[in-house]
């Protein structure tokens, strides 16, 4: 029972000393939001940005990037990268063709994700999940769309139907007026 005790004893120090590695390691692997928030008005564009810890040297064989919006009409795939080959085919309808990366800063340990005719429902979070041979981690932010300025309508009073006759008689009088002394200025 002695050398039972003894050899449970050893692989649950193992088993500790390899979680307390992982942990470590994890601790030490950053992924970092440039805004925490960003503010947008339908139909521009924005640039939303990650960076992660990297080594220069690495390898991207084992870089997985996965980000997602979430937003109140559901989640929906915006990039994602899998041992170090992006996946446009993953990406959601709801997005496609509307978010482009800069792959020339994710050797530097930055994504950038470029999305275009911003639309109010991508209002929402928006979270990016790295893995790389240094660790996983995580980075999120908010994002707010609002209304287009030309899109936003103000609501017009409801015109009884003897109101709406008799703007349709004014806008008749000036046509005719405009038209008349328009008529008259040529003879």
């Amino acid at each position: 029972q002695t050398e039972f005790g003894v050899q449970l004893f050893l692989m649950s120090c193992c088993v500790c000393s390899s979680l307390s590695l992982s942990v470590s390691s994890a601790a030490t692997f950053v992924v970092n939001v440039t805004q925490s928030s960003y503010e947008a008005e339908e139909n521009h564009s924005i640039t939303l940005e990650w960076t992660f810890t990297t080594k220069t040297q690495g390898s991207y064989r084992e870089l997985f990037i996965y980000c997602e919006a979430n937003t109140d009409h559901g989640v929906f795939v915006l990039y994602h990268v899998h041992e170090g080959v992006e996946i446009p085919d993953s990406q959601d309808d709801q997005f496609s063709g509307r978010v482009q990366s800069d792959k020339d800063v994710l050797r530097e340990g930055r994504i950038r994700l470029h999305v275009s005719r911003l639309r109010t429902e991508d209002s929402g979070l928006y979270l990016c999940d790295v893995k790389t041979e240094d660790g996983f981690n995580s980075g999120r932010c908010r994002l707010n769309i609002t209304a287009a300025a030309d899109q936003i309508q103000t609501q017009r009073p409801t015109l009884t139907p003897e109101q709406e006759r008799g703007r349709w008689i004014i806008i008749f009088i000036i046509f005719i007026t405009v038209g008349l002394t328009a008529f008259l200025m040529v003879v």
